[in-house]
């Protein structure tokens, strides 16, 4: 083949446009309002909508966007939209080596600024180094606003009362100041120079339409400028794309909803998907787009086509596709060997193989890549993972977390997953705790709370269980028996006497054990404990005041050498104040004569 035949077979792809944002700020509502503007500009046609995906040609984006966009000014074909809008879309797709979509907005409402969701889009997003324009949604929720139906937004909002705009300024440098925070330079998109370095933030309302012209314009510059070389295809080359979603669907079995962002699949042609386990070899049975609006049939609502080429949205029915995975790599091989095709498949499963250790949790996400995001988030938390896998909570996860040596690995994390009901009876047999949220960082923070609370809880149960550091002196005239028990009267001067603990002495730098407390009394009433600066009369077991003991004696709690390493080691934090002062001069005492004592 010639220079000049590969040339013409290259052509360029639409840029693939992913929406993401918090619940409730208006992802939905933004993208069925571009999705309406498109079909009410395209009647005659131009308007293709794909499976999990609406196609907005060239030619409509401009009639749309109206003079702020020429479309003289570009060779882009115009913008695919992902119509599921969220994380979970977004990190389920996916290409070699990061975010299939090129292009997306970040959704936030002007009136509830950033939430939980929003940093969680922002941190995936820089994780995977996807550009980005901020929509700030609900401009006409403004008190005062005075909307202009599907306007560009710098008109209408010059055409605002004073006070109005004053109020929208207000909360989109809220916005500006929220993006710095979370390390993201931006400014209003007018005064944007360089998008590469700066973050475009867009007013727009969805209800009314405002600002959707500016957001098409500012995607299609964006994409036409800085993304012209990476929408270069081989149009006619073997399509390379990801699975979206496995679906049953009446008729055809199992299908996978894909996104093909490279060449061409056709209705013959053989296909390499990633699966649960290995890489599924199978054949194409149909090839399937959603009907024409107006010819929609709920019972016969798609048609097949004899091919399709990146990039698009496409229905493809064939038969074992029971374990394809959301996020997996779909290939079509045509000319190549087959070997070569599933090695590459391999490939990039393994790229994104979550690293395992032997001993940790156990996670499940609903896709590829909201697993890999979970890894990524656990990582940075040092959080080790055992198992990690795509689907819902099963009775086999179960077992796995219950086989867990420490009580913080016997966990299961699910991210967007539904527990199976004989999973959840399960754990609670086998004392398995489950997690579940549609937010990772939440899911995480539930997690290493839970951690805390266990770690705090197991070390209130072994401070109850050691032996306390403390130091008293017998006070003078306070003698009340000689023995059988000794009764003296003490002061603690630092630490917690604890009844039942051993006391003894120091006799010239050598400790001597003289007796057990049997008993604690502060006036005339038994208690368990004496704190620092408390006086109590004792009841020791052992000594005789005059020979063992004497008034102004000082006496320590006989602390064993491993609870005086578990207190300096692991509870040094969990003591008072006092109580370490006690102990490191107990210790300091001790080194003397053995400098490795309790080490």
């Amino acid at each position: 083949m010639s220079d000049t035949d590969t040339r013409d077979l290259t052509s360029l792809r639409t840029p693939i446009v992913a929406v993401l944002g918090h619940v409730d700020h208006g992802k939905t509502s933004l993208l069925d309002k571009i999705r309406g503007s498109a079909v009410i500009e395209g009647e005659a046609g131009a308007i293709t909508q794909h499976i999990g995906a609406t196609a907005v040609p060239l030619d409509v984006v401009s009639e749309i966007a109206g003079d702020l966009v020429n479309p003289d000014d570009f060779d882009l074909p115009g913008l695919l939209f992902i119509d599921t809008p969220g994380h979970h879309s977004f990190t389920t797709l996916r290409s070699r080596g990061g975010a299939l979509a090129d292009l997306a907005i970040l959704v936030v409402d002007v009136g509830d600024g950033f939430q939980p969701q929003t940093i969680e889009a922002l941190e995936i997003l820089q994780r995977s180094s996807t550009p980005f324009i901020v929509a700030a949604n609900k401009v006409d929720t403004v008190p005062g606003w005075n909307p202009n139906e599907d306007a560009p937004i710098m008109g209408t909002y010059e055409s605002q009362s004073d006070r109005a705009r004053g109020d929208l300024d207000t909360r989109l440098y809220e916005i500006i100041g929220e993006l710095s925070d979370e390390g993201f330079s931006a400014d209003l998109y007018w005064r944007v120079q360089d998008f590469q370095r700066n973050v475009g933030v867009v007013p727009v309302s969805a209800m009314t339409g405002e600002g959707v012209p500016d957001l098409l314009a500012v995607m299609m510059g964006l994409s036409q400028r800085y993304m012209k070389e990476e929408m270069e295809i081989d149009v006619a080359g073997p399509g390379v794309g990801t699975v979206l979603e496995v679906k049953e669907e009446k008729g055809f079995g199992t299908t996978i909803d894909t996104v093909l962002y490279d060449g061409t699949v056709r209705a013959d042609d053989q296909l390499v998907v990633g699966g649960m386990n290995d890489p599924i070899v199978t054949d194409v049975r149909a090839l399937l787009q959603p009907r024409p609006l107006a010819e929609i049939r709920t019972e016969n609502r798609f048609e097949k086509v004899d091919e399709v080429s990146a990039a698009a949205g496409i229905k493809v029915a064939a038969p074992d596709l029971d374990d394809a995975m959301a996020g997996a790599p779909v290939r079509v091989v045509r000319d190549r060997p087959l070997e070569e095709v599933v090695a590459e498949v391999e490939a990039e499963l393994a790229d994104i193989a979550v690293e395992t250790a032997e001993q940790g949790v156990v996670v499940k996400a609903d896709t590829l890549g909201s697993l890999e995001a979970m890894a990524d988030a656990l990582d940075e938390a040092e959080v080790p993972i055992v198992r990690a896998e795509v689907g819902d909570v099963a009775p086999r996860d179960v077992s796995v977390a219950s086989t867990a040596d420490e009580h913080i690995h016997r966990t299961i994390l699910g991210f967007n997953v539904d527990v199976l009901a004989d999973a959840a009876q399960r754990a609670e047999i086998d004392d398995v705790r489950l997690f579940t949220d549609d937010v990772i960082y939440q899911l995480i923070e539930e997690y290493t709370e839970f951690v805390d609370d266990l770690e705090r809880s197991q070390q209130d149960t072994i401070l109850e269980n050691i032996t306390r550091p403390a130091r008293v002196r017998i006070l003078p005239d306070h003698v009340f028996r000689q023995n059988d028990p000794a009764v003296v009267g003490v002061e603690v001067n630092s630490g917690t006497l604890k009844n039942n603990t051993f006391v003894m002495k120091w006799e010239e730098n050598e400790p001597t054990r003289v007796g057990q407390v049997k008993g604690i009394q502060e006036q005339g009433e038994d208690v368990d404990q004496a704190r620092v600066g408390e006086r109590v009369s004792v009841a020791i077991d052992g000594p005789t005041v005059g020979r063992q003991i004497d008034e102004d004696d000082e006496l320590w709690t006989d602390l064993p050498e491993k609870h005086a390493k578990i207190l300096e080691q692991e509870l040094s934090s969990q003591i008072p104040g006092d109580e370490l002062e006690a102990l490191n001069m107990y210790l300091d005492r001790q080194r003397k004569r053995d400098p490795f004592w309790g080490k």
